[in-house]
């Protein structure tokens, strides 16, 4: 296995690409730069494990492991017969390509497929399966072929514990980044009041007690040449901090919903700091503890219904947090921006993001 770095590719929903950059940087990982979609770095193969183990915002980690220039199909077939597959790749792994050309003499996706596949099946022996889980992306841009591997399979919001959801569930990934937008960093109470499956609480509890995110899955690259079973299984001993004390609390006036996110919080192993309750926005009351953070991400006309009707329960959040949560800071996400004006408190907006087919606002309030 090579103690090289290759150059990688932090994958993030569009808008949270700095907040991707600092949670890199905390890493460890080298000068991380925020770009359209995502984080640019290096990392070794074991960097490469270890950020798909504990990056909480990035939705996959792409290894660009080659790259040349190639002006027509005979030239990239050739060139590609060059790569040393067998670092890389194992012959008794099955693979697909998927192939993306851009204002390149090479236009023809599939053809280009083909030419890679065969050069693998020759060189190497492994044999293409366009359902194989396994996926190498082929870049062709303005001549240039980029070569990456996605070393994560399915997108990292899935850490393996969330199997019961509600409506427009909120991903981990973007629910871990929003808390960091935030200046979460473990130690301050956070609560939903309209929870759902309960991603915002389990996702700052998990990070409180110092949990990975990754460690109830597994990755792509456990399918590489480079991997190393023996050196993952010690990347992945458990080093969790003692649970907090009880200060992350869910509640949601659907008891389906509590079902769901008291089940979810039990897989994470995040229980016992956990706390979800059926009840309705207006029977909200502060908690005894410590001023922290209310994040919600509560209905709204493209996800749930007609607008109009939400006003009044928007109204009711915000008359309830100004009156019993001084101190509190708040983060709100929503596709409509006259909702969130409804709720009275002091805003500011902050990034645009894709969530479910929509575009939502995440706004924020200094302590109330």
């Amino acid at each position: 296995m090579t103690d090289l770095p290759f150059p990688l590719f932090l994958g993030c929903l569009p808008g949270l690409e700095s907040d991707l950059a600092e949670e890199a940087r905390a890493l460890g990982l080298p000068s991380p730069v925020a770009v359209a979609g995502g984080v640019e770095t290096s990392g070794t193969w074991e960097d490469i494990w270890r950020t798909n183990l504990w990056l909480r915002g990035a939705s996959r980690v792409l290894v660009r492991f080659a790259s040349f220039r190639a002006m027509h199909l005979a030239q990239l077939d050739k060139r590609a017969r060059k790569i040393p597959w067998a670092d890389v790749l194992r012959p008794d792994q099955t693979f697909r390509v998927e192939v993306s050309c851009t204002r390149s003499r090479i236009y023809h996706q599939r053809a280009a497929a083909e030419r890679i596949e065969t050069a693998i099946i020759d060189t190497l022996g492994a044999t293409p399966d366009p359902a194989a889980a396994l996926r190498l992306m082929v870049r062709i841009e303005d001549d240039l072929v980029t070569l990456s591997l996605d070393s994560s399979g399915e997108g990292l919001h899935k850490r393996g514990h969330k199997l019961a959801t509600g409506k427009a569930p909120m991903r981990e990934t973007m629910a871990a980044l929003l808390l960091r937008q935030m200046g979460f960093d473990g130690t301050q109470p956070v609560l939903d009041p309209m929870c759902g499956s309960g991603t915002f609480v389990i996702e700052a509890a998990e990070i409180a007690m110092g949990l990975a995110p990754g460690r109830a899955r597994s990755f792509a690259f456990e399918h590489f040449a480079s991997f190393d079973p023996e050196r993952w299984a010690q990347m992945r001993l458990p080093a969790a901090r003692p649970a907090p004390p009880l200060c992350f609390l869910g509640y949601d006036r659907d008891q389906g919903a509590i079902g769901n996110a008291r089940a979810n919080a039990e897989r994470a192993g995040v229980s016992l700091c956990t706390r979800f309750e059926c009840q309705p926005i207006s029977a909200l009351t502060r908690p005894e503890t410590a001023a922290g953070l209310v994040l919600v991400n509560p209905p709204y006309g493209g996800r749930i219904g007609n607008p109009k009707l939400l006003f009044g329960l928007y109204a009711t959040l915000g008359t309830i947090l100004k009156a019993q949560f001084r101190g509190w800071r708040v983060g709100l996400v929503t596709s409509e921006r006259k909702l969130a004006h409804a709720t009275g408190l002091p805003l500011t907006s902050g990034p645009i993001l894709p969530h479910g087919g929509l575009k939502v606002q995440f706004y924020q309030t200094p302590p109330l």
